[in-house]
This record gives C-alpha cells, structure tokens and sequence, in this order.
C-alpha cells in the first residue's frame, strides 16, 4: 500500500481524489483578488466556555519563561547561535515531518526515521502527531469555512493562537482522531504518545535539560567555572529552547493566520490562502500558501524560482541519502506522468 493510499480518502489532502479547487490557468499570474471575505463566527463545535488549561498554561508560562532572555546575566553568544539555528532546526520537526509527511503524506522514510522526526516536533511543543495531523487535515477540508478550527476570519487572535485556547469537538474526541488521522492511530507509536497525557511534555522538559546541561558541561571543559557554567547552562535554556520554541511557534501559527489575510494568490482556490513572502521566509517555505492549498499533496510549494522552499530542500536532501522515497511530485508532473 503506497503512503498516500493510508489517507483516508475522504479527505481534501489526497492528490487526485480529492475535490480540485478552481486553479488559475496561467500560474505565473497573480490570481484575480477575491472579494472582502466575510467574517466568520466561531465553530460551532468549539465550546467557548470550555478554557483548555493544558494548552493555556504551557503557552502562557513558556512566554513569560522566554522574557528572561532581556536579563543581560543570560546572554551569551552562544545561547544566540542555538536560538538562531534552533528555529529552522526544530522548526523542520513540525514543516517537514508533522505537515508533509503525516498530515500529507508526500513522501516516506523508515519508521524509525519518522518516530525519531516525530521526537524533534515534540521538542517545539506543539501537541501529538494525531492531534496536529486531525486540526491540519480538517482545515483542507474545511479551509475558510466555520468549521475551519482556525480560520483567520473569525479574528487574527483567534486564526493564530485563540483557537488552541478552547475546547472543539471537531478536533478533539475520537471520532475525530479516526476520521481525519486514523493511519497514525493505528501505530502503537503514535496511539502510545496519545494514551500517556504527559509523556510529550516529559519529552519536551528533557530534551530543555539535556541541552542546559550540556551548555553548562562544555562551559566547564573549557575551564570555566561552576558560576560561569551555571549562567552557560541557564542561557542555552532560556535562548536555546524557552525562546526558540515561542518563536517556532509564532512562526507556524503565523501560516495559520497572516497567510489567509496578507500576500497575493497565484491560483483561483476556493480559500483565503495567500502566499506571504515574509512566513515563506521565517517559515522555511510554508508562506507560500496558496500554493499550497492548491495541491496540497505536492512535497514542493515552489511554484516559481524565487518562491523558495527550504522544506522541499531538506526532503531532497534526505533522498539523497537514501531515506526519503515516494516524493510526490506536483499536480502538473503527476498528470504528465499518467499521460
């Protein structure tokens, strides 16, 4: 069975059998402006009262965590490298591994592979494969609709960070995990990290330790002193992690809401979806979104030279080395192909 035959088919995230969004037929054209769109209420299967505090909490103390960064103690050039280099790093954990690959199947690698993939996402926090798999997969589905869990069109808070802080049935239960992620739930990897509530979180909390300490360990065979590798140890944790991940985060809630309001359109999709050069750029090629929703399944979102796509670099990368295969290539080749 193929990787793209393990989605249920249906979904908007299959390459051909999905329901094809009206494309502009000269691509190297910015697609017509859609008119105003119109303001979207919330979901109605989000619960408004409903405060899911084991988001709410982690998101709000890891902000305030990372503001220790303004402490001049805690600077140390290299606890900038890692932040610096961290972001595109750790940020590959949620770009290539839980979009492209598992929410769109674009090509493969050894399960091995992809669990320790899946390891580096966990690392920036950003909740189980199956949750973020069945969130992304609903919003193809549904993209720019009510039912879309985080559209920017019911307000720019809610598109970027809001929807994470109530309750959606349509997100969260399972009827949900086995309709729109149901070739994750049936690996005892993925329903492991599902069934044990705290073991992302423990994942995350070691690997913030295991860096610190190491900082503090280096700080140390170079001949500082316990003082200096204390402050070593500290400033890789609050630049390298604390302040690293609030930026992947913003980085990725940044596709979920500036790229459905701000940038131009290549294709005539039925969504809101834009290509913004600035979250292509932050985001290692997940801004051009519009091109994007308009063939989801493609491992590349460069449509044209300067559109660059880092993410399809990497997965390149990865093929080259023998352990990316099936890269599905974009809707224009697959149609040549069968031709």
């Amino acid at each position: 069975m193929s990787r793209e035959a393990q989605i249920p088919a249906a979904l908007d995230v299959a390459p051909d059998n999905a329901v094809p969004a009206s494309s502009n037929p000269h691509p190297g054209h910015a697609a017509a402006a859609l008119p105003h769109a119109p303001r979207l209420a919330l979901p109605e299967a989000v619960v408004a009262r409903q405060l899911r505090w084991e988001y709410a909490l982690p998101i709000g103390l890891v902000h305030l965590a990372a503001l220790l960064a303004c402490l001049p103690w805690l600077f140390t050039w290299a606890g900038l490298l890692l932040f610096v280099l961290g972001v595109p790093l750790f940020g590959q954990g949620i770009n290539l591994c839980y979009h492209r690959l598992l929410a769109h199947r674009s090509f493969s690698v050894p399960p091995w592979f992809e669990h320790l993939l899946v390891i580096l996402a966990i690392c920036s926090l950003e909740d189980t494969p199956i949750r973020w798999v069945t969130t992304h997969r609903l919003h193809h589905v549904r993209s720019d609709e009510q039912r879309d869990p985080h559209s920017p069109l019911v307000s720019f808070f809610w598109g970027h960070v809001g929807w994470l802080l109530f309750l959606n049935r349509d997100t969260h239960s399972l009827t949900a995990f086995q309709t729109y992620a149901r070739d994750l739930a049936g690996d005892r990897f993925y329903r492991r990290l599902e069934s044990v509530p705290w073991l992302s979180l423990a994942i995350y909390v070691a690997h913030a330790l295991l860096l610190a300490a190491a900082g503090a360990g280096m700080m140390l065979l170079a001949g500082g002193d316990r003082n200096a590798a204390v402050q070593m140890g500290l400033s890789v944790l609050v630049w390298g992690v604390l302040l690293r991940t609030v930026a992947v985060w913003h980085v990725t809630w940044s596709v979920n809401s500036l790229t459905h309001l701000f940038g131009y359109r290549s294709y005539d999709t039925s969504d809101n979806s834009r290509n913004n050069w600035l979250v292509g750029l932050l985001g290692s090629g997940e801004g051009w979104h519009n091109n994007h929703h308009h063939d989801p399944t493609s491992a590349t979102v460069q449509h044209r030279w300067w559109e660059i796509d880092l993410t399809y670099y990497a997965i390149r990368l990865l093929a080259a080395v023998g352990l990316a295969k099936e890269i599905v290539p974009r809707r224009e080749q697959r149609a040549a192909a069968r031709s």
